[in-house]
């Protein structure tokens, strides 16, 4: 049966876990901002042999589990290079590499979205090819996408419990370690459900709030 008494106990804990998890996925979500833009920019490339790289880096990560990568950068890469890789940094590079591989793809849509005539203008006005994407390209293409990269940092935030299996304290790890010495196995979990669930509730509505907005924005 459910004990109030018991759920008072133990919030502290799960909360306190709660900003480790927000932590490490905001800390992954700008990895994977950087990347993917990176990525995008070599998947664009007239360069052959890195656009065909690039393209095949991208089908890879997104045809492995994320379970997996995780566990070889934080088990499998130690023993290969001798460099042991912290819990935190592990999830967060596993998690942030991991999306990048989408975000490139939403990056490449906004891109894509950009009238011709602009890459156009930029070229009669002499621009160089960073001022062209720092002046005229990325200011159109990144506000339309807004509201995808948030519902993808929303993903991001309910694939942490993942990143238990490599000893990151987040909270599904933090309900096993109370549940391991109450065994009590209920109150823990649920709560760990609600807490999820409300974060993720709360943030898509300023996704969508934020959508509405920059909608708004481009009809004037």
């Amino acid at each position: 049966m459910w004990d109030w008494k018991y759920v008072f106990e133990i919030l502290p804990q799960l909360l306190s876990a709660l900003k480790m998890t927000v932590w490490v996925t905001l800390c992954a979500f700008v990895v994977a901002l950087i990347i993917g833009l990176l990525l995008a920019f070599a998947a664009r490339s007239k360069f052959k042999p890195l656009s065909l790289i690039t393209q095949g880096i991208i089908e890879f990560i997104r045809n492995t589990p994320l379970l997996v990568q995780v566990f070889f950068l934080y088990y499998s890469l130690p023993l290969l290079t001798g460099i042991s890789i912290p819990a935190f940094y592990a999830g967060v590079i596993g998690l942030g590499l991991h999306y990048s591989t989408y975000l490139s793809e939403v990056y490449r849509s906004g891109i894509e979205g950009v009238p011709k005539g602009q890459w156009e203008a930029a070229t009669a006005l002499n621009y160089t090819k960073s001022q062209t994407w720092r002046s005229i390209i990325l200011p159109q293409a990144v506000p339309p996408i807004i509201p995808v990269l948030g519902n993808y940092l929303i993903v991001m935030f309910k694939e942490t419990p993942i990143l238990c299996a490599i000893t990151l304290v987040e909270m599904m790890l933090t309900a096993k370690n109370i549940v391991s010495q109450s065994f009590r196995a209920f109150e823990p979990y649920t709560l760990v459900g609600i807490l999820f669930l409300i974060i993720s509730y709360i943030a898509s509505l300023l996704v969508q709030r934020l959508e509405k907005r920059l909608n708004l924005q481009r009809g004037k």
